[in-house]
């Protein structure tokens, strides 16, 4: 899974591009044979101004055999505006993944031992 990390209006150090992909590798690492890439995108949404809520990440995830999928989540810090972008990608690569998963559990559930379709479970 290859990590790439963007800033907008933030200093992009080499160590906030570290974290950002160690932090996803482990929270993601249950599925790192279906995302082939994480394109991160952080940005101070106020410029130089201080408030609460405004640095903002958005997490793009590509998933083989699916669609891109994106998240956004704004937050007091970069830390946290990533954290929580994070959890928001693992619970719907999860859902995405399993949803897959589960839609060719059928399939093959609906074929008998000697290989012919049920015909009941084709009804369905």
């Amino acid at each position: 899974m290859q990590v790439q990390v963007n800033t907008t209006g933030l200093p992009n150090k080499e160590s906030l591009d570290r974290w950002a992909e160690h932090y996803l590798q482990d929270e993601l690492a249950r599925f790192r044979h279906d995302i082939t890439r994480i394109e991160v995108h952080l940005s101070d949404e106020n410029g130089g101004k201080a408030g609460s809520g405004d640095k903002r990440c958005t997490l793009e995830a590509r998933l083989a055999h699916h669609q891109p999928l994106a998240v956004h989540h704004d937050g007091d810090s970069q830390d946290l505006a990533v954290r929580g972008a994070a959890d928001k990608l693992k619970r719907l690569v999860e859902h995405t993944v399993d949803r897959g998963r589960d839609s060719r559990h059928r399939e093959r559930e609906s074929i008998r031992k000697d290989g012919v379709p049920d015909a009941d479970a084709a009804a369905l």
